[in-house]
């Protein structure tokens, strides 16, 4: 499987319309020559932590074969949006001048649902997804969200903002807690449509080797790292991507309990009689 590319660098040029589903208000952005992206602005709630989860998870997804829109850097001026009449949205665009993050615009995509379109996932594909979503602790693909689009009769994947959150409180993050195998993978949206863990997780990690978390971690820009909104835990840059390359080698080290933990919720939940729709959402 390929290496991610390189991230593209674009200038945003015209604020087209707000994204009002999740707290972190992104929107849909016209750049200078690039098109058009959803981009998530690093003056928003959540924070430049989730926008480095969201480089960081988008790009591991792609090397192992799980289709993310284009990923990009995306830089707002100070004179960027100032015609925009909205003041919560005006609070956003100042906080987050310089860089952040931009996923392509898919045109005519929906929301993914189970029961409309759960004809359109593989049974490849749901197995490569829950196994990176425990790897990554990713809380956000339930059936309430699964954070999935359908665009041109394919699932992809978005929004990751949430993952990785030992990002949050590296001061308390030992190898034990690295470890730790991710017990909410029980509510994934795909865990009864996913194969054989086990018959996947050597090859999926060893393509996630060293050189390739290093790619991944040196497209993150310093300004999300060091951005003060965050913390600043590291002295630098090269610090902070130690500390994500460090995390992502142990969790990666056999034997990878999080695989463990989701065959065995995997197992429960086909033991299970399936839950009602309406318990779902």
């Amino acid at each position: 499987m390929p290496t991610p590319p390189a991230l593209a660098r674009h200038a945003a040029t015209r604020y087209v319309q707000p994204l009002r589903e999740g707290g972190s208000l992104p929107a849909v952005v016209d750049t200078a020559a690039g098109g058009l992206f959803v981009v998530k602005f690093r003056g928003a709630g959540q924070g430049p932590k989730a926008l480095i989860a969201e480089l960081v998870v988008g790009q591991l997804a792609q090397a192992v074969g799980l289709p993310v829109p284009e990923l990009a850097i995306v830089e707002l001026s100070s004179a960027f949006g100032r015609s925009e009449p909205d003041p919560e949205i005006q609070d956003i665009l100042r906080g987050s001048q310089g860089v952040n993050v931009g996923l392509r615009y898919l045109d005519g995509a929906f929301n993914f649902d189970a029961g409309a379109a759960g004809d359109l996932v593989t049974a490849d594909f749901a197995t490569r997804l829950v196994w990176l979503d425990a790897l990554v602790t990713n809380p956000d693909r339930s059936h309430r969200n699964p954070n999935l689009l359908v665009w041109r009769r394919s699932p992809w994947l978005i929004d990751h903002g949430g993952a990785l959150y030992a990002q949050h409180d590296w001061a308390t993050v030992d190898e034990a807690r690295t470890r730790t195998p991710f017990a909410r993978i029980r509510d994934h949206v795909l865990l009864d449509r996913a194969g054989d863990l086990g018959a996947v997780d050597a090859g999926l990690a060893a393509v996630l080797s060293p050189e390739v978390i290093a790619h991944v971690l040196a497209q993150v820009p310093d300004d999300l790292l060091l951005d003060p909104v965050g913390g600043r835990e590291f002295a630098s840059a090269t610090a902070a991507r130690d500390r994500y390359r460090d995390y992502l080698a142990t969790r990666l080290r056999a034997p990878r309990d999080f695989v463990a933990e989701a065959t065995r919720a995997q197992g429960q939940a086909r033991r299970e009689p399936p839950r009602p729709l309406s318990a779902r959402r």
